[in-house]
C-alpha cells in the first residue's frame, strides 16, 4: 500500500488528504478570472458564444409565428435554429419574450 494511493478509492492519497487547500486554491482562481473577465467588459469586448438569433431572424419569426398555419419546425428549419432557442425569444402567438425584447432594445439603442 505505500504507494500513496487509497486501496479504497484507486486515487492519489494528495487529493482527499487536504481539500481544503485544493478549495483555497480553486477560490482564488475564480475571482482572479473575475477581475479579467470584468476588464474585458470595461474594454467593451463580449465573451463567449454568439447568439444566433439576430433582429431580422427576430422580426421574420414574430411575422411567420402570428400566423397559425406556420408550422414552427419549418420555420426553425428555415431561421438555422432550434424551436427551444425560437421559443426562447418568441411565443407562440408571435409577440416577443423578454429576450427577444433584450434583443430588439439593443439595437435601437445603437
Amino acid at each position: 500500500m505505500g504507494r500513496g494511493k487509497s486501496f479504497a478509492l484507486g486515487l492519489p492519497t494528495s487529493l482527499y488528504q487536504k481539500p481544503e487547500q485544493n478549495l483555497v486554491t480553486t477560490v482564488e482562481e475564480l475571482q482572479g478570472r473575475g477581475v479579467g473577465l470584468g476588464a474585458a467588459r470595461a474594454r467593451g469586448q463580449l465573451s463567449g458564444r454568439p447568439r444566433k438569433m439576430d433582429v431580422t431572424m427576430l422580426r421574420m419569426a414574430m411575422g411567420a409565428m402570428a400566423d397559425r398555419e406556420t408550422s414552427v419546425h419549418d420555420l426553425a428549419k428555415r431561421l438555422g435554429i432550434t424551436t427551444t432557442t425560437l421559443y426562447m425569444y418568441v411565443n407562440s402567438d408571435g409577440s416577443v419574450k423578454e429576450p427577444g425584447q433584450k434583443l430588439l432594445n439593443a439595437v435601437q439603442d445603437a
